[in-house]
């Protein structure tokens, strides 16, 4: 009468309960917070006298909260935690300071710094995910194909790079309300060069250094190759910086504390890839870049014009690494970014 497993098509079993709305909050929160998030609220609830469990906060046998999840932590004098940050790394101590983040919202992003179209292995013109890219609010986009190392991908080479470029100096004289910056996704090579010359890589507003080969270099190579590419005097943002693909590939061997650490040092930015295949950059990779003060990109790594909607599980990513407004770097103006690229830029 209370609960059910219902099995779905994709395989996936969710599991259903019903209860009281008098307990539905409570509810909500014992099954969206983490194992370990609950046992110091239901800590802190014991030492006030309390129970706390899905069904409320009893006193005795007088439920005292539970309709709401605010009305929960209210009980423990602490005001709501989102559910993002349930994960008992720091919330609680936050939450009793009064230091709870300001968590970033999709309605925060201005741009989207990285996208493909079918010059590559897109689907659309660049016409065609500007406008898409307006209808969901942004005010920016950044063009980025594959470089021409790529094959696989369509990779462009220098003369196919210049034409793309042609066609967005043309678009931008012609569209209103958004702008396109002309990007490139670059490869990183083994030896950490990048894979197209600087007098190509000079052209663009900002390139995006990517690893998609040499996954099984060792920690000490891997993290190396990287780091010489965020010395190029032309990089702009590391993207997806682990290379996992969930349940598919796992994230090649690096030092992301050093690469952190380099991007702070260097004044270039990482990517937190929104893309349901990847959601990488991690949390706790987002919550020490915070703490090192590099700004995190949140890209949907858009193929087509459907995949702007990606942002939003990139921004619960974010969300989950404690990131606010200010520490990600599409939720500036246009003019604030260019200022910020420009810095990475020579």
């Amino acid at each position: 009468a209370t609960r059910s497993s219902v099995v779905l098509r994709s395989g996936l079993q969710v599991d259903v309960r019903l209860v009281e709305q008098s307990s539905f909050g409570a509810a909500l929160q014992y099954f969206t917070g983490s194992k370990y998030h609950n046992i110091a609220i239901r800590r802190l609830g014991q030492q006030r006298g309390l129970k706390i469990n899905e069904y409320g906060v009893f006193r005795f046998e007088k439920q005292v909260a539970g309709q709401t999840e605010a009305s929960i932590y209210k009980t423990l004098d602490l005001p709501y935690i989102s559910p993002e940050l349930r994960e008992n790394r720091g919330e609680i101590e936050a939450a009793t300071d009064n230091r709870l983040p300001q968590l970033v919202e999709l309605k925060d992003l201005k741009g989207d710094l990285h996208l493909h179209t079918f010059a590559t292995d897109g689907r659309n013109s660049v016409e065609e995910m500007a406008q898409a890219a307006k209808e969901h609010g942004l005010k920016y986009i950044a063009v980025t194909e594959h470089s021409d190392r790529l094959k696989v991908a369509g990779g462009l080479d220098p003369p196919r790079l210049m034409q793309q470029i042609d066609e967005i100096d043309c678009l931008n004289d012609q569209q209103k309300g958004i702008r396109i910056l002309k990007g490139l996704e670059v490869e990183i090579l083994e030896d950490g060069s990048l894979d197209l010359p600087d007098a190509v890589l000079a052209r663009l507003d900002l390139v995006v250094g990517t690893v998609h080969s040499y996954f099984n270099l060792s920690l000490e190579k891997q993290t190396e190759r990287i780091l010489r590419a965020m010395d190029h005097r032309y990089f702009s943002m590391l993207a997806h910086p682990t290379g996992r693909l969930i349940n598919e590939r796992e994230p090649y061997q690096v030092d992301m504390t050093r690469i952190i650490h380099k991007a702070r040092d260097r004044g270039c930015f990482l990517e937190l890839n929104s893309n349901p295949r990847r959601l990488d950059l991690y949390d706790i990779y987002c919550q020490i870049a915070k703490a090192e003060g590099v700004l995190v990109s949140i890209n949907s790594d858009a193929h087509s014009i459907n995949d702007f909607k990606y942002l939003a599980f990139g921004v619960g990513q974010a969300r989950r690494g404690w990131l606010e407004k200010d520490d990600v770097l599409n939720t500036r103006s246009l003019a604030q970014l260019r200022k910020l690229l420009k810095g990475t830029m020579g």
